[in-house]
């Protein structure tokens, strides 16, 4: 339903995997929740909570993803705002995810605001594909995503300023100790 005359784009299914398929030189995320509640993810965050040991090829598909990106020259970035103590699904995506991630080739950083402010920061999750495209991702206060959504006519340049402050501001995974 348009809003002030304005139609959304929302992305789903192969439209939203075709911009991670795609993109040719750059891929950027900033995390800002602190809590994410994914149905796909509900069991793998349960054995952990359990601490259950993690299951065998563990995100394959998705550091195959990253691997080829790296491979062809193209790189993927992220940059995770925490505030400790960690949400228990920030510590599953510490001890299962993020090093996985950081194995295949991406380039993930946190940003820790627990002693400090935020340097100017969006409350809002979004990828930025090749410096051009910006898409947000809408999460309900639970966790729970609402929709993607393409962002008509960014300023580019305020997405690329908040990816810089993110990357300053941050430290890569490997050397953060929460």
């Amino acid at each position: 339903m348009p809003v002030d005359g304005y139609e959304p784009v929302l992305l789903d299914g192969e439209e939203w995997q075709s911009y991670f398929r795609d993109f040719k030189h750059s891929a950027f995320r900033l995390e800002v929740h602190q809590v994410y509640t994914m149905p796909a993810e509900a069991e793998t965050v349960r054995s952990f909570l359990a601490h259950e040991p993690m299951p065998e090829g563990f995100n394959g598909p998705w550091h195959q993803t990253i691997r080829d990106h790296a491979a062809a020259g193209r790189g993927m970035a992220r940059a995770k705002v925490v505030r400790r103590p960690l949400t228990d699904y920030s510590r599953y995506l510490f001890e299962w995810c993020i090093p996985g991630n950081v194995e295949a080739g991406e380039d993930y950083r946190i940003v820790d605001l627990t002693a400090r402010p935020n340097p100017g920061l969006p409350e809002q999750d979004f990828w930025l594909f090749d410096e051009t495209a910006v898409v947000h991702l809408n999460y309900r206060p639970d966790g729970t995503q609402i929709n993607r959504e393409l962002i008509r006519s960014p300023d580019i340049g305020q997405y690329l300023a908040w990816r810089d402050l993110a990357l300053e501001n941050s430290v890569p995974f490997r050397d953060y100790r929460a």
